[in-house]
């Protein structure tokens, strides 16, 4: 059976308890990886991981232990990137999911954006989640845990 691994750093809270009711259902093993402590609901399903603080040590550690047929959860392309690279899917906690077509696009606009950030002419990030971007994760969610869940 494949694991839903989280970037938990960054993953809002609303994403965290779609994964937490969704692996729970269905059964799937769940990694949460971050720099700091998180909170999982008791059991052996979902389980979190402690990585050192430091610049991507959790996207270090979740390229390291993902496999082929994994899904993980990031908002980072870069990790999208290297997810993808090993055969696994990435999803990002708005519902959009990375795949080899459109990854490469987004890697160039992220360095884009990072660039134009750099030299102050843009600023902040995406807008606040809402119930729209949590509903569309769920969706989404639930399509790759249904054809995913019997690997």
């Amino acid at each position: 059976m494949p694991t839903i691994w989280v970037d938990a750093d960054a993953c809002p809270n609303m994403i965290r308890e779609v994964l937490f009711r969704a692996a729970q259902r269905v059964g799937m093993p769940m990694i949460l990886v971050a720099n700091q402590p998180q909170r999982t609901p008791p059991g052996q399903l979902i389980r979190a991981i402690q990585v050192p603080g430091g610049f991507d040590e959790a996207d270090d550690y979740i390229a390291e232990q993902v496999a082929a047929g994994d899904l993980v959860i990031t908002a980072d392309i870069p990790l999208a990137s290297r997810t993808i690279e090993v055969g696994a899917t990435a999803l990002n906690p708005r519902g959009e999911l990375y795949t080899p077509d459109n990854i490469q696009q987004r890697l160039t606009m992220r360095n884009f954006m990072e660039e134009m950030r750099g030299a102050g002419l843009a600023s902040g990030g995406p807008p606040p989640m809402g119930l729209k971007d949590k509903q569309t994760f769920a969706n989404a969610l639930d399509r790759w845990i249904a054809v995913n869940k019997d690997r």
